[in-house]
């Protein structure tokens, strides 16, 4: 099928124009002004900003959350991420128990994703069983199609947790096969430490959350992972950083010449810790997430390292972990598991507090959201940019749209949104998956499992 795209202002990390894009199945055939094709479907974007499909860098759909005994939601809620305006996630893959890094993979692909997942996906992978054949098994992580690996320096006493020799090796095999190493960076110790103290006072209610995860514990480990990755010359991704300090050991690494890069949350740019204080426990689980909730000042910084370069995505970390999973939490912080959706509302967030507010510019908007998370997880140019050849992954926005998020308007499959009530400005009109529209004016038209799996390249931006 044949779709002309006609008369929209364009927007990629390199460039702005008002030009038509013609589509040919799943590709873009051309771009131009004023293109005389034959199409099937002819969409008139005139007024509208068209922008390469949103990549969400960092998701974890049906997997184990950090409590260890219960799954998030699973792919079929990824029809709300359509919607959002992202059409590509890349999601974590953590050991299944009793599997391998590569047997988790493969199980994921043809068994959890297939024939569920609305949106394209790529895999990293992710250690939660430490053994002498994962580390064998990280050299043949590209055969797989997958170019990166997580690991947890935080959560102390669960199989999430690696510890700096672990963590050394990890980077050291990674390096070698080509594969970029992702770390969460918090101090395990110092926060188990912290929240038994808390509890030991009966101090047991959400707020603590983050008075036991201060700034201080994610400043100090993102600077040993920098430590870790200068020893090694692993290239090394630093996740979800939510403090401007943390974002600075990221910036101080790059002016070093180390291949340390960072990115943060859609939550850490729009949502002050707060939220944890408030005398309804299923209002405040709401908001207990990894790295915790900041303040205001924190905010500030996080725009400014997300204007000026010195990170390189903006992503959900989304987890759809429901109320009924928070209530393990209601006689101890410690036991609520961490994490809460948003890979709906990245998009439209960012746009709002970003774009329309003037702290960063369209380009980069569409660079940070789509183009950089492309390139850090090898599927560029194929995603990523609206260039011919690439994937006809296509948002038509329409800025002059003003509503508010409710989740009944775009259900997530979650009984919560962090961002419900939050007023918008804008929102993706059209939304195409491969030439296809999947998503019209904040309702998924597409069908359950049209996601497909992308291989990444190994040996990519983060290595170069």
């Amino acid at each position: 099928m044949r779709t002309l795209i006609k008369g929209g202002h364009i927007i990629t990390a390199e460039n702005e124009f008002t030009a038509d894009i013609l589509i040919d199945g799943e590709t873009i055939a051309a771009i131009g002004r004023d293109l005389q094709a034959e199409a099937e479907q002819t969409v008139d974007a005139r007024g509208k900003f068209v922008f390469p499909g949103g990549i969400d860098q960092h998701t974890h759909f049906d997997a184990l959350c950090n409590s260890g005994d219960t799954n998030t939601a699973p792919y079929e809620t990824t029809r709300a991420v359509c919607v959002g305006g992202t059409t590509t996630i890349i999601d974590y893959a953590p050991q299944d128990p009793g599997r391998g890094l590569l047997d988790s993979i493969t199980y994921r692909i043809d068994h959890r994703a297939k024939g569920k997942a609305c949106v394209d996906y790529a895999l990293h992978a992710l250690i939660t069983e430490i053994t002498p054949e994962m580390f064998r098994e990280i050299s043949r992580l590209p055969e797989l199609g997958v170019a990166s690996i997580k690991a947890f320096m935080a959560y102390k006493g669960s199989p999430l947790h690696v510890d700096d020799g672990t963590l050394l090796r990890v980077m050291e095999e990674a390096k070698r096969a080509g594969v970029t190493t992702f770390v969460h960076a918090e101090n395990a110790e110092i926060i188990d430490r912290l929240q038994k103290e808390a509890v030991k006072a009966g101090h047991i209610a959400p707020k603590y959350h983050a008075e036991t995860r201060p700034p201080f514990v994610e400043v100090e480990a993102t600077r040993r992972a920098v430590y870790l990755a200068e020893v090694t010359g692993a290239p090394t991704f630093i996740v979800h950083i939510s403090t401007g300090d943390a974002a600075g050991c990221v910036g101080d690494a790059r002016a070093r010449g180390l291949r340390v890069f960072g990115e943060t949350c859609t939550q850490y740019l729009t949502t002050t810790k707060d939220r944890l204080d408030q005398p309804d426990y299923n209002e405040a689980a709401k908001y207990i997430c990894s790295p915790a909730l900041r303040d205001e000042a924190d905010i500030r910084r996080m725009w400014e390292a997300l204007h000026d370069g010195t990170l390189s995505a903006v992503v959900s970390d989304h987890c759809g972990i429901d109320l009924t999973m928070k209530q393990a939490g209601r006689d101890n912080f410690a036991d609520c598991p961490n994490g809460a959706p948003g890979a709906a509302d990245r998009i439209p967030m960012l746009w709002t507090r970003g774009v329309a507010a003037g702290r960063i510019s369209r380009q980069r908007f569409v660079e940070v959201c789509s183009t950089l998370p492309a390139k850090i997880n090898g599927i560029y140019p194929r995603k990523g940019t609206i260039a011919v050849g690439s994937d006809a992954d296509i948002v038509v926005y329409d800025p002059d749209y003003r509503g508010t998020i409710r989740l009944a308007d775009n259900p997530n499959g979650i009984d919560y949104n962090i961002y419900e009530g939050t007023e918008i400005s804008g929102r993706p009109e059209l939304v195409f998956l491969r030439g296809r529209i999947v998503a019209r004016e904040g309702k998924f038209t597409g069908q359950l499992g049209q996601g497909q799996f992308i291989a990444s390249e190994s040996g990519g931006y983060c290595f170069q």
